[in-house]
């Protein structure tokens, strides 16, 4: 899965930069996206590929917080990225007549700074986590060195962590939701004043690529905090079990499926 991730998503990336053609806004967040995917998955898989395949099962503080800014920051950037992509698709479709002067060239470039949000917004919380004091064994109950799981394991208070991140959450989650919903409310509303079916269908067919992306992209987010928790005692192992499953789906199965989604 990991060889197909890397060799899908790099394929598309050298198709859209070696093919004259695709010079469109929606080409270069596509190419984004699929360098993201890469990241986003080279950030953990090899890490445990590695604990599966040698009796090692340690890794060095710094590797782990290098691992976890990696990760986080990757997913705080899809976030936004995924959201500036929706508003490249409403202006395409509500208003194709003025898309290339709304999406110049001078216009969609800066929207590329959502990797300066995601690695500010990362470089903030990895380093409120690594000024945390931690004692005891150090087991993290996960595949990789993901953010809330390292920092259960901190011997002091952790409200200022956690308060930072709900507001990251709301900023660089909320926010990107609230965008992508309200583009495809206009996308929608839209595509239903087209008279004909086959204008419908050409219309839908230019937003369904990031609409299938956004689903795997978030639905595995919504099915994973959505969640009632069980007020079993032996519930709690099964619920961090399925949060695991959920986690490697959402981080190795999901950027899998981007080239194809895309195609």
């Amino acid at each position: 899965m990991y060889l197909v991730t890397l060799l899908g998503n790099g394929v598309l990336i050298l198709v859209t930069i070696l093919d004259s053609r695709p010079r469109k806004p929606m080409y270069f967040f596509l190419k984004n996206l699929s360098f993201l995917d890469i990241c986003y998955t080279t950030s953990s898989v090899p890490l445990i590929l590695d604990s599966f395949l040698t009796p090692r099962k340690t890794i060095s503080s710094s590797a782990c917080f290098g691992q976890m800014f990696l990760s986080f920051a990757m997913g705080t950037t899809e976030y936004v990225l995924l959201s500036m992509m929706a508003f490249d698709r409403s202006v395409a479709i509500c208003n194709p007549l003025r898309y290339s002067v709304v999406m110049s060239k001078a216009a969609y470039v800066p929207m590329a700074s959502s990797w300066a949000a995601g690695i500010i917004n990362t470089g903030v919380q990895t380093s409120l986590a690594i000024r945390l004091p931690f004692c005891g064994d150090n087991v993290i109950n996960h595949f990789t060195c993901e953010m809330l799981a390292v920092l259960k394991l901190a011997c002091a208070d952790i409200s200022i962590n956690v308060i930072s991140m709900v507001v990251a959450n709301v900023i660089f989650l909320g926010i990107p939701v609230l965008l992508i919903f309200f583009s495809y409310v206009f996308i929608i509303a839209t595509i239903l004043r087209i008279p004909s079916a086959e204008g419908r269908k050409k219309a839908f067919s230019t937003c369904s690529a990031h609409l299938t992306v956004v689903i795997i992209f978030y639905g595995t987010i919504v099915f994973m905090y959505a969640k009632p928790k069980s007020k079993d005692p032996l519930g709690t192992d099964k619920q961090d079990l399925a949060g695991k499953l959920i986690c490697l789906f959402y981080g190795v199965v999901a950027p899998m499926f981007t080239p194809s989604s895309t195609a």
